[in-house]
């Protein structure tokens, strides 16, 4: 068995655990960063953008929004069931990671919201997440951290009084490996791609797809309940309506997740079809109908419409507001290849290709008619701008199943992303932060805190290395 030893280890190589790196390495320790994949950047290699409140960007665009608003926002839209304090320390901190990354070079063009109206806190960055991780691990690397790929941390060590004293991991090439360490921050994301896990911890009478492949399956998160972390936040998913198998540059997908006809299996709506322009609201409205399954329903006029004239609702930077959804109709007769899209002259054979009461379905496009004539959504009170009536043939349906972005939370942590147990007392020497650290967020995903999870990711990181240091002595 190989040995080694370091001041600090940081668990995980994604965007938070290469800030919690860079800022204990430019704080004076020795780092070692594990990373359980052949390469870095997990789920943060698909992000677009990350939040900030009171950024330099936003000055300049003289967008107003506070802190304090900000804060507030957040708090209130989770019912105040997130950690306050937590909230309140990464939202204070934002902006000055916002500069943080601007002095290594990245680019944010502009904030930008996600729906009509909403808070401009998402900065998107130049070239996305692969631009941040990539200036990350230059960085990481200029300032001495020792970054080890395919090498999992498998188990925590601690000392007789109960600190953590170092890392057990297993290298591919070189086996087993022991690092002694005088703190470890655990960074390595999510459950998502653990269906047992998915399945114990969220109550959905169906099996949930994970949207991003990328090997999350929270060991890491084991590990740390292993040795006395207190289990907090599980279930709390990031969760998008998707069509199966589609990439986020999709026009299929960007068609489905229009505010146009949503139905369920039944033939039914189940909600206001604006629910498009908040994701994860909609993913909580289509956990509810059967087998997590809805299509969304329009016709040739509509079809041409989104073609020629552009969309509503965006599938963030992939398919912005407004694209001309030029490839539909390639997508739609690959998508009805595949059986996720449907096509017929008639609503009647459209319903029996998607094995539903014909009669059913008739009489919901017969309502959403009605309403679009009136003016009026007299059940779900949609905005009248986006009732859109499904009169002329030929009549098409794109399938959307529940599918998961990430989970957000497993271990326990207090506003200084040190580790608690069951007791509320830190584990001395442990942090967690990103994706598998608890009390960002209630329930489920805050849109209102829009680039939340990234930027929650990497001003955690910078907290808790910055508290790291102080706890070893730097």
């Amino acid at each position: 068995m190989k040995e080694l030893k370091t001041d600090i280890v940081v668990v995980g190589a994604g965007s938070s655990g290469l800030s919690a790196a860079l800022t204990a390495a430019l704080g004076g320790a020795k780092v070692i960063v594990l990373e359980k994949l052949p390469n870095p950047g997990g789920y943060s290699l698909f992000a677009e953008g990350m939040f900030a409140a009171e950024s330099q960007i936003q000055h300049r665009d003289y967008i107003g929004i506070t802190k304090e608003e900000a804060f507030r926002n957040h708090m209130e839209s989770t019912h105040w069931s997130a950690n306050g304090r937590l909230v309140r320390a990464f939202i204070d901190r934002s902006p000055d990671t916002i500069d943080w990354f601007m002095g290594m070079g990245i680019e944010y063009p502009r904030a930008i919201t996600l729906w009509p109206g909403g808070p401009r806190t998402w900065h998107m960055m130049k070239g996305g997440g692969k631009a941040l991780i990539e200036t990350l691990v230059k960085k990481v690397m200029e300032n001495g951290v020792q970054l080890l790929t395919d090498t999992p941390a498998v188990k925590l060590i601690k000392d007789d009084k109960n600190r953590i004293s170092g890392v057990m991991a297993v290298n591919k090439e070189s086996g087993e490996l022991r690092i002694d360490t005088k703190a470890v921050i655990i960074s390595a994301g999510s459950y998502a791609n653990n269906p047992e896990m998915v399945k114990k911890y969220k109550d959905l009478p169906f099996e949930a797809t994970s949207i991003v492949p990328m090997g999350q399956t929270g060991e890491h998160i084991e590990m740390a309940w292993e040795a006395g972390a207190a289990s907090d936040g599980m279930g709390v998913f990031m969760a998008i309506p998707a069509v199966p198998g589609e990439r986020p540059h999709s026009h299929l997908w960007a068609a489905a997740i229009q505010p146009l006809l949503w139905i369920n299996q039944m033939g039914e709506r189940f909600c206001d079809e604006s629910l498009g322009f908040y994701f994860p609201i909609a993913a909580n409205a289509l956990s509810k109908q059967k087998g997590g399954v809805m299509y969304t329903v329009f016709d040739e006029i509509t079809k041409k419409r989104m073609m020629e004239q552009g969309i509503d609702a965006s599938l963030g930077v992939y398919v912005p507001v407004t694209t001309k959804l030029d490839k539909l109709d390639e997508q739609l007769e690959k998508g009805i290849s595949e059986g996720k899209a449907y096509a017929a002259s008639s609503l009647k054979d459209l319903a029996k290709q998607m094995g539903m009461d014909p009669t059913a379905l008739k009489n919901t496009v017969d309502e959403i008619n009605r309403f679009y004539e009136e003016r009026q959504d007299k059940v779900y009170a949609k905005d009248n701008r986006y009732l859109c009536p499904v009169k002329k043939g030929t009549f098409y349906a794109v399938k959307c199943t529940y599918h998961i972005f990430t989970t957000l939370g497993g271990i326990k942590i207090n506003h200084e992303m040190e580790v608690q147990n069951g007791n509320l007392e830190t584990i001395p020497g442990l942090y967690a932060t990103g994706n598998c650290a608890s009390g960002m967020y209630g329930w489920d995903y805050d849109i209102y805190t829009t680039g939340g999870a990234l930027g929650f990711a990497v001003n955690s990181g910078r907290i808790a290395a910055e508290n790291g240091l102080k706890y070893i002595g730097k």
